[in-house]
């Protein structure tokens, strides 16, 4: 029986896991085994801090956004209470970039939140927010209002209109007499009446009913 070599393959192995591993410490890029240990952990921390990553930069925005809170006198809860209830849709990594950049605007949305806590603004008022410069670059930033979408008289009406020819269809008398026995059987079929082994008399009634 002939004699199989795997030696290459193996190596190939090897090769592609100290490659992965280049720049660990110590025996963690030179010998295969702890290398492939190193890695499995690696991928483990990868994947449980990709999801950490979005929580740590959320924490640093509300730090920044809260500092910048304190200095128009308001706090960070507040603040966001009074955005919400103002309408205005500005996420808050916009909210810090804005914090550092433009206090000025920071400071007329602070105004627009104080405005929307105490009722003085609803969600159905539009609030606009003046150019923003991030990085030496100006971007215009407008926050968006949430304006509830009520249907229309129009709307309602059509739906009412559908609804009842819906209804009519249904009710409509079809002459199945005058239908074939092959016709009569796909509109059971659809009706989910079993017609097997009933003359066509007997499926018409079956269907009348």
């Amino acid at each position: 029986m002939a004699r199989v070599k795997n030696g290459a393959v193996t190596k190939a192995r090897h090769k592609k896991v100290l490659k992965a591993a280049k720049g660990y410490f110590g025996s963690k890029h030179r010998l295969y085994k702890s290398a492939k240990e190193q890695l499995m952990h690696s991928g483990q921390y990868a994947f449980r801090d990709r999801k950490q990553k979005k929580r740590d930069f959320r924490k640093l925005w509300i730090t920044r956004i809260n500092a910048a809170c304190r200095l128009n006198d308001i706090s960070y809860s507040r603040f966001i209470e009074g955005l919400n209830k103002a309408g205005v849709e500005v996420n808050r990594k916009m909210l810090s970039e804005i914090a550092i950049n433009d206090p000025k605007t920071f400071s007329e949305l602070v105004k627009v939140a104080k405005d929307g806590k105490n009722g003085k603004i609803k969600k159905s008022e539009e609030v606009k927010v003046e150019e923003v410069t991030i990085g030496g670059k100006a971007a215009k930033k407008e926050t968006k209002t949430t304006e509830k979408k009520e249907t229309t008289k129009k709307e309602t009406a059509k739906k009412e209109v559908k609804k009842e020819v819906k209804k009519e269809t249904k009710k409509a008398d079809v002459d199945y007499s005058k239908m074939t026995v092959a016709e009569l059987k796909e509109v059971a079929a659809k009706k989910k009446i079993n017609v097997t082994g009933m003359k066509k008399a007997e499926i018409v009634e079956a269907l009348s009913k």
